[in-house]
């Protein structure tokens, strides 16, 4: 079973965390985060850290969640996260317009995408992409998205995929 509920979060310097109630703000060098919590699991701060307590063992899931997810957050102000993906075929290419990422995939048409408040693509050449952000589920679904435009197929391995991302290739038609 795991203990992560218990395990007590450190806040770095030039990290606040304030709350309101059920919703809990985090402000950091990055930006800031606003997130409701479950009013079941009991948040205490004591100096620079954190800890969550449980009323009984119904909670459990609740309990390492929302540690988790106020982890995620105070991560997310200081450092931010990053998705990096590649792209593999002859002729896919991704470049950026503005904040706007262009994507040839293998379509009669160019592919655009326009990511939300907080999210930056960076291209580094013209066939890797970078998403970067504060929330870790943010950068996660938009890499999500991008990744579906043309996921990666078993045959050729041709696609966007994950940087660290194992294509399982499949053997194909066999002659006689």
């Amino acid at each position: 079973m795991s203990r992560i509920g218990y395990k007590a979060i450190t806040v770095p310097a030039g990290v606040t965390v304030t709350v309101d109630g059920e919703n809990i703000t985090v402000k950091g060098p990055k930006g800031e985060m606003t997130r409701h919590f479950a009013p079941e699991i009991s948040m205490t701060q004591d100096g620079n850290e954190i800890k969550f307590d449980r009323p009984d063992d119904s909670f459990k899931a609740l309990h390492g969640t929302t540690r988790a997810n106020l982890n995620n957050m105070i991560v997310g102000v200081t450092d931010g996260f990053k998705k990096n993906m590649k792209l593999v075929g002859v002729g896919y290419r991704a470049q950026k317009q503005g904040n706007k990422l262009i994507l040839n995939v293998g379509y009669s048409h160019p592919v655009e995408m326009t990511p939300p408040e907080g999210i930056d693509f960076d291209v580094p050449s013209n066939t890797e992409i970078t998403v970067s952000g504060i929330s870790k589920q943010v950068v996660g679904q938009w890499a999500a998205e991008i990744r579906a435009v043309r996921s990666p197929e078993p045959y050729k391995g041709k696609g966007i995929r994950y940087v660290d991302e194992y294509v399982r290739r499949k053997e194909g038609k066999t002659g006689k």
